[in-house]
């Protein structure tokens, strides 16, 4: 993938356009997961004891939890479009430019199925080791009360999180940063340390599972130029995650 590069107004302009958009949106979350790892790592309590929560309850009256939740989904994709309006502006096509259509749809499927047992079977072991070896907080990923609008709402939390996520740390980052000249393993390596850093508020050892998932997503986006095999995989690791959590607390709960 490469991408022509513009003279010098233009990059710092760029470069103040991607300040922007990652401090609306994950660039924000890393900063504020490195101040929350450091703050836990001050604590009396190991980190191996202490517990991050995700999808939690925004309100104790189910009818506002559900508003609130929806709101919350709403609202975080907000950086999404705007990351893709200023692609649009810089006379880019961004669903053309990143694979984000319906053209490949077999392609994209099957390349996203693989990359959960690629990516997302060694994430969960990497989770338990890193458990055993007292680095990774106890992530609860949906505490939740059960009503009948729960599982949808994580489904749907999965899915933002897929999109944000990819769209802006792999598609827009990487259009951007090819424009800057950088080399494409520069490129690879700094997006998937920034994957990883929003990661640490729940500990060491997602961090680096974030960071090996920066580097195959990264690799194989380059290789492949679609971004819809990334967002699947992504959301079907996440959906296990969220939906799956109940189900895995109650088969096994020797292991939380």
């Amino acid at each position: 993938m490469t991408s022509p590069q513009f003279g010098p107004r233009r990059r710092r302009m760029l470069g103040l356009e991607v300040l922007i958009v990652l401090g609306l949106s994950l660039g924000d979350s890393a900063v504020y997961s490195v101040v929350r790892l450091i703050a836990n790592l001050t604590l009396t309590t190991p980190l191996g004891s202490q517990t991050a929560t995700i999808n939690g309850s925004l309100s104790d009256r189910p009818t506002f939890d559900l508003i609130y939740q929806l709101l919350a989904i709403f609202f975080a994709l907000l950086p999404v479009v705007l990351a893709f309006y200023l692609l649009a502006q810089s006379g880019v096509n961004p669903f053309r430019r990143l694979g984000f259509d319906a053209r490949r749809p077999v392609f994209d499927v099957s390349r996203g199925l693989f990359l959960v047992l690629v990516i997302g079977v060694p994430g969960i072991a990497l989770y338990f080791v890193g458990r055993a070896l007292g680095i990774t907080v106890n992530v609860v990923p949906a505490p939740l009360d059960s009503y009948w609008w729960t599982v949808p709402v994580l489904i749907l939390s999965a899915l933002r999180a897929a999109l944000t996520e990819e769209l802006i740390v792999v598609g827009y980052l990487y259009e951007r940063l090819a424009r800057f000249g950088w080399h494409r393993w520069t490129i690879i390596l700094s997006t998937a340390i920034l994957r990883g850093s929003y990661h640490l508020y729940q500990g060491i050892g997602p961090f680096i599972g974030n960071v090996v998932m920066g580097v195959v997503f990264g690799w194989l986006y380059l290789r492949w130029g679609r971004v819809v095999p990334l967002v699947i995989a992504h959301w079907i690791i996440d959906i296990a995650s969220f939906v799956g959590y109940a189900w895995a607390l109650a088969t096994f709960p020797q292991f939380f």
